[in-house]
């Protein structure tokens, strides 16, 4: 094996390794102050997510990089929250994002509401975009689901509109968009 090939070989297993972090939240903490790296206050997060034990995040969201990926608040093997960033060229369309049927950005009777910026906001999550230049483009969207939250539960909406004029602007704060 060559020295350029071994260098390359190892560079890759460290980057897999660095793009997916674990970290255990303090229950006396809970619910957290930092979701997948972004400030919000526990009284907003608190009314998404019931407390429970063995908290911890599966963070593979890396912003100097602008690369596409997920990150999962779960308590024990059960996703109780997640948000998956989105870099893009161009524009988002929420919609299509909201209605698709793939676990990655479904969100259950989307609705439009008004904003600094594009959301739509639906029964267990929410979809939001804003212009962000990265290295990966010139948007950046967020979506967020709530997997504990049955579709036709109408009850949450609110919260997660809450939630989402929260933590998608400090969010988009912590991208340093140009």
């Amino acid at each position: 094996m060559t020295n350029h090939l071994r260098a390359t070989l190892l560079s890759l297993v460290y980057l897999s390794l660095a793009a997916v972090t674990m970290s255990c939240v303090d229950s006396s903490q809970w619910p957290p102050q930092v979701i997948c790296g972004t400030r919000v206050d526990p009284d907003i997060s608190r009314r998404l997510m019931a407390s429970g034990s063995d908290y911890h995040e599966l963070n593979r969201v890396d912003r100097s990089t602008a690369i596409s990926a997920p990150c999962t608040l779960l308590s024990g093997k059960d996703p109780v929250l997640r948000l998956h960033f989105w870099w893009a060229d161009g524009p988002a369309d929420l919609k299509y994002m909201a209605e698709e049927t793939g676990s990655v950005s479904h969100v259950t009777s989307a609705r439009k509401i008004n904003a600094q910026y594009e959301a739509l906001v639906g029964t267990d999550g929410a979809v939001a975009a804003a212009q962000c230049r990265s290295r990966k483009g010139d948007h950046f969207a967020l979506t967020l689901q709530l997997p504990q939250v049955k579709p036709g539960d109408d009850s949450h909406r609110k919260d997660i509109e809450t939630f989402i004029r929260a933590y998608f602007p400090a969010t988009v704060k912590t991208l340093n968009c140009a």
